[in-house]
């Protein structure tokens, strides 16, 4: 199901996605429950106090939340909801998907088919080439081809997809060119494709936004392919959540003497597809392809019923949760597995103590208690 939301209740969205201690997991348990956005901030800070936070809850202004909407208006993008027609709907279908998503460009993109090619930023001259390659290989196909706009194997995909359609995802704000030598595609992919991000207008990127590009990257695509990746590179990093979400991996081969062929070899081990032209890729998505895109399969504005539980029980209820939490992460499923309660009063006391600043969610929705 899809909607469009109203200007005070987008502005509510954006108000409760840059509120204090609410990720895109949290944010979409409170819409679930709440119904809207603007009852969920009515809230917030009652059930941050129930978890146990002594002080005020930090909760975006609406005043900061209207010069943002105004910003991002006067920069020639707008902010679009999970649950609107132009959000992606494959990336709609992931846990944690952006509430909302600052866009630029060609919007009617993301309802296409796609597939991120990702590698490394000291990309040799022959993974560039290939990149580009492919890229335009899958363009030809009708595909867009998705990356992060990056120097390297990320700058080369995008160049090799500009006639027939790229999306740019951002570990910044949408209006913040990173790297600098890669303006000039920047600002031509503004023009002839999209540019997407999750962070706020003026946001740098650091180190920790990049893993969050990363799952939003692989979320919009029925795959990722890895060109180039060194043992630690962030395009594993990509390759990971690909799997996590159901997306295909796929990865080229390269010599053992190279550093940054340690990576996609390691992924070839591990059961990626192997790639050596654009026609591997679109022979393993071919039944995806004839296949509708991917939705969420509830509406992001419907609201599910509260749970009714007593004081007393909530209370017992938390400590045994607390109980089995450390700082070592710990899958939700487990949680729930262990706890030997209702999914619902588990879940509501994880709010609580998220919102509380005691508990935090890490990738593969595991918790650590902080």
């Amino acid at each position: 199901m899809t909607g469009v939301l109203s200007p005070a209740e987008r502005l509510a969205w954006l108000r409760l996605t840059r509120s204090e201690n609410v990720g895109p997991v949290t944010f979409h348990q409170l819409i679930a429950r709440f119904g809207t956005a603007t009852a969920a901030l009515d809230a917030l800070p009652e059930i941050a106090r129930r978890g146990g936070r002594a002080r005020p809850l930090g909760v975006f202004a609406e005043s900061e939340a209207e010069r943002e909407t105004e910003s991002v208006a006067r920069f020639g993008a707008r902010l679009v909801a999970r649950g609107e027609p132009d959000y992606p709907p494959a990336l709609a279908a992931i846990e944690d998907a952006p509430p909302l998503l600052a866009m630029k460009g060609r919007v009617d993109l993301t309802m296409r088919r796609g597939v991120a090619v990702v590698g490394a930023r000291n990309a040799s001259a022959n993974g560039r080439r290939f990149a580009r390659d492919v890229a335009a290989g899958l363009g030809e196909a009708g595909l867009v081809v998705i990356s992060g706009l990056a120097r390297g194997i990320d700058a080369a995909a995008h160049q090799g997809a500009l006639d027939t359609g790229t999306v740019a995802v951002l570990a910044g704000g949408i209006d913040t060119v990173y790297p600098e030598e890669n303006r000039s595609l920047h600002e031509t992919i503004t023009e002839r494709g999209l540019l997407v991000a999750e962070m706020p207008l003026g946001t740098v990127p650091q180190a920790r936004h990049f893993p969050r590009r990363n799952r939003i990257i692989s979320g919009i695509a029925l795959g990722v392919l890895v060109v180039e990746a060194a043992e630690r590179s962030g395009s594993l990093i990509t390759a990971r959540f690909a799997l996590e979400q159901g997306r295909e991996v796929f990865a080229v081969p390269g010599s053992p003497l190279d550093p940054r062929a340690k990576g996609t070899n390691r992924l070839l081990r591990d059961g990626a597809t192997l790639v050596e032209s654009a026609d591997d890729i679109l022979r393993e998505l071919a039944p995806q392809l004839g296949a509708p895109l991917a939705e969420h399969k509830t509406s992001a504005f419907s609201a599910a019923p509260a749970t009714e539980t007593g004081p007393k029980d909530l209370a017992a209820a938390r400590e045994i949760v607390l109980g089995l939490l450390s700082p070592a992460p710990l899958p939700v499923d487990e949680l729930l597995r262990q706890c030997q309660m209702s999914p619902a009063v588990v879940l509501t006391i994880v709010l609580e103590l998220e919102l509380a600043g005691r508990v935090a969610r890490q990738p593969g929705n595991a918790l650590t208690l902080l």
